[in-house]
């Protein structure tokens, strides 16, 4: 009895020491900067979304760079409504995107899976009529060879058919009228989260970002700070 209370604690000691030290690195590298590159003249705007969680990364529909609804449909989306002109990405574990609607769905083996990249990801696609400032919405501007970038990124990111074109995932499980998930690269863990891939699409990109972070709060700090 002795021995298992000893294991236990052990054990329980070690998890708490793993979460100090993961919120810890967390805390410190996120304050740690990426500075933006010195560029040309800035010619597309971009936004950070969040949803208090995580982050999406916001760009027109339609440039002379790219036209984005020529591969991620409106006719995928409930409305297929093609006036909206705003698109953001974000990306994820699968399991929680499909499975988990609100946290209160959140199983145990959702959670296990995702933390560890047992699980596949996707790339969730949201389009929106307009954008508007705020503590959970930024602008920024990027020129248009960081743009180019920035849509190699996303592309990357994005499973393609023997056409060449995303696999929309044929679901259900939508946050509302304009958005689809599609089947995406890589997985989700512990230390490459959904705000680690919108952080590594602003390196990507020469833009602003921190060192790592695995939560949307050290991206928005970055953009926050003076």
């Amino acid at each position: 009895m002795k021995l298992l209370l000893k294991y236990t604690g052990i054990t329980l000691l070690s998890i708490v020491a793993f979460v100090l030290l993961y919120l810890g690195s967390a805390w410190v590298l996120s304050r740690i900067p990426v500075k933006a590159e010195t560029a040309g003249q800035p010619a597309v705007e971009i936004y950070l979304l969040s949803n208090g969680v995580h982050t999406d990364i916001v760009m027109p529909v339609k440039t002379e760079y790219r036209d984005w609804s020529s591969t991620i449909l409106y006719s995928n989306t409930r409305s297929n409504d093609s006036s909206l002109s705003y698109i953001a990405f974000g990306w994820g574990d699968k399991g929680f995107y499909l499975e988990t609607p609100t946290w209160a769905d959140l199983k145990a083996r959702t959670a296990f899976r995702a933390a560890f990249g047992l699980s596949t990801s996707a790339v969730h696609a949201t389009f929106y009529k307009k954008l508007t400032e705020g503590a959970e919405c930024v602008k920024t501007t990027i020129s248009p060879s960081q743009y180019q970038r920035l849509i190699a990124y996303i592309d990357n990111g994005l499973q393609k058919n023997s056409n060449g074109a995303p696999i929309v995932i044929p679901t259900e499980a939508r946050y509302g009228a304009n958005d689809a998930f599609y089947e995406a690269r890589g997985s989700y863990t512990l230390f490459h989260t959904c705000n680690t891939w919108t952080n590594n699409a602003l390196k990507a990109s020469g833009q602003k970002a921190c060192l790592w972070t695995p939560f949307d709060s050290g991206i928005f700090y970055q953009y926050r700070k003076h």
